[in-house]
């Protein structure tokens, strides 16, 4: 176990500094393809509610996503970090200006008094986050587990999408038994579904 851990923890490392490596212009590019492919994709067009989550550091940027998809009028839900319940919850969003504000680890998140509560069954398309994905749809997130606990909530029908920098894909991402898997990793080349 211990080896493991140590095993997710270099790949962390080394994953997060490629993807901190990219210029603003080389993310900037990249995101867009990956939005181009997210918007084009069949699940996300026939979703209803769409569960993003708002891009942090060098991450994939989502903000052009959230706003093209509420502009097409999809239900728009963001995490919000329930740090005491160690959960995640969805709220849905209407305005960014207005409906969010930076929280957990300066991430923006929903205004619960502003935003009206989505039960997680109702979600038809999760967008994961993640700094490492492998080609069967393995995950290394940030280490503090809440997407694993969250990924068992969704519905059976739900597909879990992760949208990733070509940089974050590795050979093997060792699973540990409480690891959630995605379906769907969407990157600037191409879509990869779970093996």
């Amino acid at each position: 176990m211990e080896d493991l851990k140590a095993k997710k923890s270099e790949i962390r490392k080394s994953t997060r500094a490629k993807r901190d490596a990219l210029s603003k212009k080389e993310r900037s590019e990249k995101s867009a393809a990956i939005m181009e492919q997210l918007f084009d994709f069949a699940n996300f067009l026939e979703s209803r509610i769409v569960l993003f989550y708002m891009s942090n550091n060098s991450e994939v940027d989502t903000e052009p996503m959230v706003r093209k998809a509420l502009e097409i009028e999809k239900i728009v839900a963001l995490p919000l970090i329930d740090r005491g319940k160690q959960e995640i919850v969805p709220f849905k969003v209407d305005n960014l200006e207005r409906d969010v504000r930076p929280r957990y680890r300066k991430i923006r998140e929903p205004i619960p008094q502003r935003c009206k509560q989505v039960p997680v069954k109702h979600v038809n398309l999760a967008i994961i986050p993640g700094i490492a994905f492998d080609e069967r749809g393995g995950r290394i997130g940030y280490g503090t587990g809440f997407y694993d606990r969250f990924i068992p909530q969704l519905d059976i029908t739900t597909r879990k999408v992760a949208l990733s920098f070509e940089c974050q894909i590795v050979p093997q991402i060792p699973m540990e038994p409480h690891d959630r898997y995605t379906d769907i990793i969407i990157t600037e080349k191409r879509i990869i579904y779970k093996i």
